[in-house]
């Protein structure tokens, strides 16, 4: 008996429709994280990632609790005497006095310092680490920039974000006499207590994957 073939066409346009249904779009988040995976220095020949490229079915992880003053996020930018903000409250208090210190010698100089990162909670270092897997599309380009929270400096409080670009630029000139260094090349703003105040700060990195710890 031959098939009428209005049938046909309904029994397609239903297969393609469950097709549709059942494929998950890559930028609706689900249950599992891409932050989970830390880079090497071999994940640029990642298999899992397919040589440092975003597989479409990784998905990002929950990102409920990763914002506000809480979790050591700053709108725009504060004043470094601002400690009841966990974001300095939290640094480690060398760093912070060193900050004190050089924040005063600026102003007197008349240049205003202000802070636009401090510490961070592991789950906003997290957001921060799948948000830039996500925008470079690469695992290996992301870590030149920002790593997951266990490997930042921003977590444990001792690396501090500086703003604006006049404040960089005399810190980058004077911070050694406070023990501050900006230690990667490619992020002018990152500052860390890497000597002794007087001392020489290390040779800067290119960027953060460069080393075990990170921005």
């Amino acid at each position: 008996m031959p098939i009428d073939r209005r049938i046909i066409c309904l029994l397609a346009l239903g297969a393609l429709t469950l097709g549709s249904c059942s494929a998950e779009s890559p930028d609706q988040p689900g249950h599992g994280s891409l932050l989970r995976y830390l880079p090497d220095s071999d994940t640029s020949t990642d298999s899992r990632l397919g040589g440092g490229e975003i597989e479409d079915n990784v998905s990002l992880g929950d990102t409920s609790v990763d914002s506000g003053p809480a979790g050591g996020e700053i709108e725009d930018s504060i004043s470094p005497y601002n400690t009841q903000l966990p974001a300095l409250a939290r640094l480690d208090p060398a760093l912070l006095a060193a900050l004190h210190s050089a924040a005063a010698d600026a102003q007197k100089s008349g240049v205003a310092m202000h802070v636009t990162s401090g510490w961070r909670s592991a789950a906003f270092q997290q957001r921060l680490w799948d948000e830039a897997v996500v925008k470079y599309r690469s695992v290996v380009e992301a870590a030149r920039w920002v790593h997951p929270p266990n490997l930042s400096k921003h977590v444990s409080g001792r690396a501090v974000d500086i703003g604006p670009t006049n404040a960089d630029d005399w810190l980058i000139q004077h911070g050694s006499d406070y023990g501050l260094c900006q230690t990667y090349a490619n992020e002018m703003w990152h500052f860390e207590l890497a000597t002794h105040p007087g001392g020489d700060c290390p040779p800067q990195l290119s960027n953060p994957s460069e080393e075990g710890e990170g921005a």
